[in-house]
């Protein structure tokens, strides 16, 4: 079971609960997800959301939270609406809830790691790769599930799918050496 969510983000999310009347699932990526629920040590100040259900609720929850609001001042973290990402097209159907029953409406799920890797794919940052090499071992990786999940979910829907597909076998080469004894 993944750690409770540590200080500040319980703080938050509970104040952003408060805000709703109504059941709103949020789906989690990025270094959120990676440090709270797989327990990377390093610093991020924003809850990554690709998607927010129901959507007529996000342009309340994102004024409520975004970079700037008195929640980040109050909590210093703060909630960022991703628009423009490239991930899994059936991510949706593997997502993990985060403590469930923590809050009365918001409910918070996480990409699943594979999924959670592949988001990070066309930005290939540093920290990125960072996080793919550390998910290798804390997840662990499956190389052959992530490349089955790219070839059959992402690659189609690519402008410059060669370019992914170099950088997909780095990842892949980088996971195997991380994992090996």
């Amino acid at each position: 079971m993944p750690p409770e969510l540590p200080a500040p983000w319980l703080g938050f999310v509970r104040e952003l609960d408060v805000l709703l009347e109504h059941e709103v699932h949020l789906h989690c990526c990025g270094g959120f997800v990676v440090t709270t629920q797989h327990g990377l040590v390093r610093s991020t100040a924003d809850l990554d959301v690709l998607s927010v259900v129901p959507r007529e609720d996000l342009r309340r929850l994102a004024e409520a939270a975004r970079q700037g609001s008195a929640l980040h001042k109050k909590h210093g973290v703060y909630l960022d609406v991703v628009t423009v990402a490239t991930y899994p097209d059936e991510y949706e159907s593997r997502l993990i809830e985060l403590q469930p029953g923590l809050l009365r409406h918001l409910r918070l799920f996480a990409l699943e790691p594979h999924d959670l890797a592949l988001t990070k794919l066309t930005r290939n940052a540093d920290r990125d790769r960072a996080d793919v090499a550390f998910l290798a071992t804390a997840a662990p990786l499956d190389t052959t599930l992530l490349r089955e999940r790219y070839g059959r979910e992402m690659r189609p829907y690519l402008s410059r799918p060669e370019r992914e597909d170099l950088t997909l076998d780095l990842w892949v080469e980088m996971t195997t050496e991380v994992q090996q004894p």
